[in-house]
């Protein structure tokens, strides 16, 4: 009883919620990115914020409803479009030519990720002092070089996600909190990566966490 009554509350809670969901277009320089924002109306005054950043096929269903389901606890959640207005890749090949151009250009990633948040931020309903980033795979590389870039955010969360940069020394920017959740099996991630961020992360001073579960693949959410 103890267990489901929490359950049941939370369940209640998001019953009860009047979600509004609508797509965003905005800008990073001349490109056109299609956003997507949800929120609770029922809730009044502002909220924490929460950027969503996508994975490697590109803003879809899995991302919204992840923004969906943060609405209905009470936060304004936008999903950044890292790719651009219309660029969905639908098969793999095309989703590693997309993922592997932003990762081998760090400073457009950075700048799509930032065009996100300042969307984000425009929204009179969000606390610009509660902001975070969550990112899956593709995303959680994107949330943790927007961490890296100096951002002022509250928190950045990698959900199975690159850990990799070519610009380790850039973790001396990181003003938040930093939350890596990792696959014990993932096969994109390997041991030397895990090491590369401890030591990005301690010789930053980051405050930061990294909890790895056994067994679990890329891809584990």
């Amino acid at each position: 009883m103890k267990f489901l009554l929490p359950v049941i509350l939370l369940w209640a809670f998001q019953a009860q919620a009047q979600l509004h969901t609508e797509t965003v277009i905005y800008k990073q320089d001349t490109t056109t990115l299609e956003g997507y924002l949800a929120y609770d109306q029922s809730i009044q005054g502002t909220r924490p914020g929460i950027l969503v950043v996508h994975e490697w096929n590109g803003l879809g269903d899995y991302v919204k409803m992840r923004a969906d389901s943060l609405a209905r606890l009470g936060y304004v959640a936008f999903c950044a479009d890292i790719y651009g207005k219309g660029v969905r890749p639908t098969t793999q090949d095309e989703m590693g030519k997309q993922a592997g151009f932003y990762r081998s250009n760090r400073p457009l990633m950075r700048a799509r990720a930032k065009a996100g948040l300042d969307q984000l931020l425009k929204n009179k309903l969000v606390d610009p002092k509660k902001i975070a980033v969550i990112g899956y795979c593709f995303g959680g590389g994107v949330a943790l070089e927007l961490a890296r870039s100096g951002a002022n955010i509250a928190g950045a969360v990698s959900f199975h996600g690159n850990l990799d940069t070519p610009n380790p020394d850039d973790a001396k920017n990181i003003k938040c909190r930093v939350l890596v959740l990792h696959g014990g099996n993932d096969p994109y991630v390997t041991r030397d990566n895990v090491n590369a961020l401890w030591d990005e992360m301690t010789k930053a001073g980051v405050d930061w966490q990294m909890v790895v579960y056994s067994g679990a693949v890329h891809g584990f959410t």
